[in-house]
Order: C-alpha cells, then sequence, then structure tokens
C-alpha cells in the first residue's frame, strides 16, 4: 500500500491499535523510500522527513510508532554520506531489525505477564490490547483463567478482545461499560495496554483511569501491559500528548440540534494508581520505568 493510503487507514482506523500501526508506518516509510525516483542523497532525506511527518500526523497519540521511525531514519542517517542504492538497501535491513525487536519484545512481555497470572485466576481488561490477551493466552497454558472485560463504547473495540479470547477457548463475561464496578468487583487483577507512557502518566483508552480508581477501590492491583517503546521521550522536552477528540458521529451519528457531543478517544491515567509496568524489561513501578527504558534505548532520547 502507499503512504498516502497506509495515512488514511490509520486516520479512520481500519488500522487501530499500537502495535499495528507502528508495523504498517514502517512498511509504509521502507516502501517510500524505495519507491523513490531520486539519485541525491540530500533529496531523498527530504523526502524521509516529508513521509515521517505525514505518518506522524495521522494520530497524536502514537509514540510507539514515532519511535520505530526515528529508530529507523536515526541509523539512516548513518548513510547520509553514502549512495541512494546503499540508503535503500539499509532502510530494507533496518525495518527488518526494528520488527524483529517488536516480535521479540512481544514474546517477552507474554512470558513476563503469564508468571505474574500465575497468582491470579480473574483478571479484568477493558478496549483490545494484543499485549494483554497475549499475556492472557500464554498464561492459559498452564492455569485456568477466566476474563473479564468491558464493551468500550462508541466502537465496541471490547468485542475484539472477547471474540480473541473465546476463540482461544477462555471464558470471558462480557460487561457494558457502565457496569465496570460489577467486574472488578470480582475480579482478581487489572490488565490493560497503554498507547504512551510518560513521567507523568500513562495514557489509553477512554474509561481507563476511571476504571483503575474502581479497582483501586476494590483492592485490585492495576498493570500496564506495553512494549517500553511506548514511552514518550518527547514529553521531557516539554510536549504533551494530546487527547484525541474523535468524530461526534461515533457516539450518536443523528444527534438532536443543540445536543453537543464529546467523543474522548483517550484519557491520562494517575501513575499513583499503577501497580506495576509489564514490559518486555521487566515489571516496573511507574517512577522507575524512566530510568530502566532510558538505560535500554539510549538513542531514544538523542534530539
Amino acid at each position: 500500500m502507499s503512504l498516502k493510503t497506509i495515512c488514511e487507514k490509520i486516520k479512520n482506523l481500519e488500522i487501530q491499535g499500537a502495535t499495528n500501526v507502528a508495523v504498517e508506518a514502517i512498511k509504509a516509510l521502507v516502501a517510500e523510500i524505495l519507491a523513490s525516483k531520486t539519485k541525491n542523497v540530500d533529496t531523498l532525506f527530504k523526502e524521509i522527513y516529508q513521509a515521517k511527518e505525514k505518518l506522524f500526523a495521522t494520530r497524536p497519540t502514537e509514540p510507539m510508532m514515532r519511535n520505530f521511525l526515528n529508530f529507523v531514519i536515526y541509523n539512516l542517517e548513518n548513510n547520509k554520506y553514502g549512495e541512494v542504492s546503499t540508503i535503500k538497501e539499509s532502510a530494507k535491513t533496518i525495518s527488518a531489525e526494528v520488527l524483529k525487536m517488536k516480535e521479540d519484545a512481544k514474546n517477552e512481555i507474554k512470558t513476563i505477564g503469564s508468571k505474574l497470572l500465575s497468582k491470579y485466576n480473574i483478571i479484568y481488561t477493558h478496549c483490545h490490547s494484543s499485549t494483554v490477551t497475549g499475556i492472557i493466552k500464554e498464561a492459559a497454558k498452564d492455569k485456568k483463567i477466566e476474563v473479564y472485560n468491558t464493551e468500550t463504547r462508541p466502537l465496541f473495540q471490547g468485542r475484539i478482545t472477547a471474540k480473541e479470547l473465546s476463540k482461544a477457548h477462555i471464558p470471558v463475561t462480557h460487561f457494558v461499560d457502565s457496569a465496570v464496578k460489577y467486574a472488578l468487583k470480582k475480579a482478581d487483577i487489572m490488565m490493560i495496554g497503554a498507547d504512551a507512557i510518560t513521567p507523568t502518566g500513562i495514557y489509553n483508552k477512554i474509561g481507563s483511569n476511571l476504571f483503575a480508581e474502581v479497582a483501586v477501590k476494590y483492592d485490585v492491583p492495576v498493570y500496564i501491559c506495553a512494549v517500553s517503546w511506548k514511552f514518550d521521550p518527547e514529553t521531557l522536552f516539554g510536549y504533551e500528548e494530546t487527547i484525541e477528540m474523535r468524530n461526534p458521529n461515533e457516539v450518536w451519528a443523528r444527534a438532536p440540534k443543540g445536543v453537543n457531543i464529546m467523543n474522548y478517544a483517550f484519557e491520562k491515567l494517575d501513575t499513583e494508581l499503577v501497580t506495576g509496568i509489564i514490559s518486555e524489561l521487566g515489571i516496573y513501578k511507574p517512577d522507575s520505568f524512566l530510568t530502566v527504558v532510558r538505560k535500554a534505548y539510549p538513542w531514544m532520547f538523542k534530539r
């Protein structure tokens, strides 16, 4: 698919989920590099930076995509004084490397998270996170697990979770969002994904902070499950995550005149509500996570 097509599909949520968005963005960038007709290295890098900005603009809360793209470009810049053909070959090699790193991280998180679940039987989750479902399916290989999940209005991403887990023969009880209290009162642990991790909070699907507050009220530990590449280093330099406002028609297509629809896509989860962050680097408290990521991926913090 072309860069333009990928950008459109990310914008209109035909491609959704932070990992899927990041992977497709990488593919789009590399395809754009390989399709370039220029013989001039400087011109090629202008095209690369333009493609990056177009992809960045598709969604405001996608640090994993930005980190993936920055990783590829950061490494390509080492060849800035080479030939166009060399840069194109490097683009293929580096993109394959980052996608392998993604797969390795995914497998490591499943191992780490499933060991944690050895202590719990009923898991509550909200929206859809391939990281969370991966952990649950891995843990279900060794013990009986039950999942409670909420529907996640207005686009019902929670149904994706319910379908995926039921297909894996894991018992799922599906709740409307406003019945989350009943789900969490019986749950042993709350596990959700993350769209962005910052020093002051975790950004995830709308409802996440509210539901974490309910979990804490009932002494249910709250764990964030995410690859460490979802940390947003730009937030250390004054950037603040944007809470995306989605199309009001998603909520009410023909709302009466005079009715204003507020369709927030995400919200900021207070770090004091979080028991731990599960990533490929291990399980850490939110206040320790930044130090661990900085040590593992120093390139991420270069400007």
